[in-house]
This record gives structure tokens, C-alpha cells and sequence, in this order.
């Protein structure tokens, strides 16, 4: 492989505290994808309905909305390190309710969607402290790295945790992937616990609705950053598949593919990660953004018309790696001109855009697999993407003009990075 592909260990090198945060979340991310398998399988199994597998979606929206607005809020006003570690443990605590429930003789449907909608609840909170943390380890130059970095370790997770949840919940059961999760919770305590401290900013405000008010204000002003959100969140609406996978995989006659369909979009966009030495050469995010939202719309259509399950598997890790792309570039943009005093709760807006998308989609296609047919809702989600994305290249010129060179925010924040020594350990 091309030296210029090979990912950039630049932020790997220079901070410990991405290192072990990088570490924890691998852990975390392959477990967290066991449950992700495990879960719409024990609704399939006990419902037999796509439209109950979709209401997951229904159910993990509202805490997504109400604690995304407010997990940013608080992560700019308290130390992020302590939310991490305490809404990692607060996971932990529903994967071992998890596993209860499904070692019971008749394990019950309610508990699972008061789980989803918990686990949605600390993921929210969680999120945004995450993604605040890491301009503050990581050197301003770095991040693009940096994200392709933390992409790449999600998506390593994201292609491990489904392949062996496929592999676990058909000869083990269940309870062995809701025991694994576990785990690995406790393990990435351990790293998370090692990071140091990171209190909030001099200038952060308290975490009440005014502070919300005044990020979503400064979100409104920044309409290439809107033109990010308004983008993933049609592309992932329209076209996200996930919820129908299990049904998807039983009409083309190949239940042992569940679990490699859920590994096809991490496993796309692994490899663009393990080739993404490119990405730091690219200015014109806005652009790659919408062009990869399209193209992940293409891949998602095809994948809906073809009848082959190896076809199928080969088009959905495309979508994955077009997903990847525009995921980068998203974070790059929000990442070099976001100010430090308000990266947490314009982080919570970031998750509401790439977080509410796939869980409204979970119930898109959920509900049109029902009145439509699986291959349906799967075929149209991704024509309409494709529709949506050329409309919004018409309709947000600041976004499609965006230049990380010349952008007057991100020159900003370059110059006051410029002007103190970043973190390294």
C-alpha cells in the first residue's frame, strides 16, 4: 500500500490520552456491536415483526433529543473526564440487565426497549463529552487524523463485534453476547479512568436551557456547519437499513449472513480508514460530504434490487465506506472551527444530526418493509437519498464553498492553537 494511504499516527504518537481513549473505545465499540446484533434478534425472535425491530428507532429517539441537547450542555460545564467514566459504567449496568432478562425461562419484551431507551439516554450524555475532549489532547493539525484515527477504531468494532455476534447468538445464545458486552465495559473503565482530568473552560457557561439556546444560536449562524447536519441526517433517514437486515437476510434465503450484514458498513468504512492518508490532503470538506452522502444513497438502491447475498454484502460495504468519507469530513469541519467554550453542546447538536437520522430510519424502514416489502423500503430509502443530496447541493452554497484554508472560523482557531503548545504526555 501507498505510503500517502497509510493512516496518519501523528496524534497517536504525540498524546497518551488519545491513546488510551482510542484503546477504550475499540473495548467498548466491539461489545457495544455484540449487543447491537443481539438485541433486534431477540425482538425478531419473540415478535417475528419488522415494524416491532423499527420501533427501536421510536423509543431511543426522545432521550436522544432531550440528553444530546443537554449531555453537551453539561459537557462544557463539567469535567468531561467524569462523564465518560460514569456513563460508561451506567452501560455497563444495562448490559447486565440485559443479560438477566434473557437468561430468564421466558425472557420478556418490554425490558428491551426500557434498555434501548436508558442506553440512548447515557450515550447521549456520553457523546458530546467525547467529542469536546479531543481537541483538547489533540494538536489542531492532527484531527482530521485524529478522526480518521477514531473512525477507524469504531469501525474495527463495527466489523468484529457483528461477524462473532452472528456467530455467538446462533450456537451460544444470547446471553453470551449480553456477558461479553459486559466485559468490556469493565475493561475500557479501566483505560478511561487514566486519562487526566478535564475540567470545563474559564469561560463555559452553566448547563441550563439559556447555555443550550446560546449553542443552538451559534449552530444557526454557521450555516456551513447546519449544511453538515441537514445532510446526514436526510442521508441516514432515507436510506439506513438496519432495521430490516434480519428480514432482509431471511428472504434471500441466507440467515448466516445476518451477522455479515451487520459487519458491511463498519467493514466499508474500516477500509477507508486504513487507507485515509488522503483525507489531510482534502480542503474542500463541504463537497466530499454531500458527493459521499450521494454515493452511500447509490450503493443502498443497488443493494435493494439485487438478489445475490454476496452482491448485497459487496453493496453495503461501499455504502459503509461512502459513509466513512462523509463522516470525516463532517468532523473535520466541525472540529477545526468549533471554540473550545462551546464544542460540548455544539456536540450534541453534531449527535442529534448523525444519531437521530439512523434511528428515525430504523423506523422509516421498518414501517415501509411492513406495508411495502423488505427489498422495497431498502430500493426507495436509497433513490431518495440520492434525490435529497442533489437538492441540498442546490440549496447550501456554504457548505459546497467551504475551504479549511480560508474559512474565516477555522483560521481562527489555527492561529490560536498556533499560539499555545498543544497537549502531549
Amino acid at each position: 500500500m501507498p505510503q500517502a494511504l497509510l493512516p496518519d499516527l501523528a496524534p497517536w504518537k504525540a498524546s497518551a490520552d488519545f491513546r488510551r481513549l482510542w484503546a477504550s473505545g475499540l473495548i467498548s465499540n466491539f461489545g457495544s456491536f455484540l449487543t447491537f446484533v443481539a438485541l433486534p434478534v431477540q425482538l425478531k425472535d419473540l415478535t417475528g415483526s419488522a415494524a416491532a425491530v423499527g420501533a427501536i428507532g421510536a423509543v431511543e429517539l426522545i432521550p436522544l433529543i432531550v440528553f444530546g441537547l443537554y449531555g453537551g450542555a453539561l459537557a462544557d460545564a463539567l469535567d468531561k473526564r467524569q462523564l465518560i467514566v460514569w456513563t460508561e459504567a451506567g452501560q455497563g449496568l444495562l448490559s447486565a440487565a440485559l443479560l438477566l432478562n434473557a437468561l430468564l425461562p421466558h425472557p420478556t419484551v418490554w425490558p428491551l426497549y426500557v434498555i434501548a431507551a436508558l442506553s440512548s439516554a447515557l450515550v447521549s450524555v456520553q457523546r458530546p463529552a467525547l467529542d469536546s475532549l479531543l481537541p483538547r489532547i489533540v494538536a489542531h493539525d492532527h484531527l482530521p487524523a485524529a478522526t480518521s484515527l477514531n473512525s477507524l477504531r469504531w469501525t474495527v468494532g463495527g466489523v468484529a463485534g457483528p461477524a462473532v455476534a452472528g456467530v455467538v447468538v446462533a450456537y451460544a445464545g444470547l446471553g453470551w453476547a449480553y456477558a461479553a458486552d459486559l466485559l468490556t465495559f469493565a475493561v475500557s473503565l479501566a483505560y478511561i479512568v487514566r486519562i487526566a482530568p478535564s475540567p470545563a473552560s474559564y469561560e463555559a457557561a452553566k448547563p441550563d436551557l439559556r447555555a443550550i439556546a446560546e449553542g443552538a444560536r451559534y449552530a444557526w449562524s454557521r450555516k456551513e456547519l447546519l449544511g453538515t447536519y441537514i445532510v446526514d441526517l436526510a442521508a441516514m433517514f432515507l436510506a439506513m437499513p438496519l432495521a430490516v437486515l434480519p428480514f432482509l437476510a431471511d428472504e434471500l434465503h441466507a440467515e448466516w449472513a445476518l451477522g455479515l450484514m451487520y459487519a458491511t458498513v463498519p467493514l466499508g468504512a474500516m477500509v477507508v480508514g486504513l487507507t485515509s492518508g488522503w483525507a489531510s490532503r482534502v480542503h474542500r470538506h463541504g463537497r466530499m460530504v454531500v458527493l459521499a452522502a450521494a454515493l452511500w444513497g447509490v450503493a443502498i438502491a443497488a443493494a435493494g434490487v439485487v438478489g445475490n447475498v454476496w452482491l448485497v454484502l459487496l453493496l453495503l460495504t461501499v455504502a459503509g465506506g461512502c459513509d466513512m468519507v462523509s463522516g470525516v469530513f463532517r468532523a473535520a469541519m466541525w472540529n477545526q472551527t468549533i471554540p473550545d467554550e462551546l464544542r460540548g453542546r455544539l456536540a450534541g447538536i453534531e449527535l442529534l444530526s448523525y444519531s437521530v437520522g439512523p434511528q428515525l430510519g430504523q423506523v422509516r424502514s421498518g414501517t415501509v418493509a411492513g406495508w411495502a416489502g423488505v427489498r422495497t423500503s431498502v430500493w426507495s430509502g436509497g433513490l431518495l437519498c440520492v434525490g435529497a443530496m442533489g437538492l441540498l447541493a442546490l440549496c447550501l452554497p456554504g457548505l459546497m464553498t467551504y475551504d479549511a484554508r480560508t474559512n474565516e472560523h477555522a483560521v481562527r482557531l489555527r492561529e490560536q492553537r498556533a499560539a499555545t503548545a498543544p497537549t502531549q504526555v
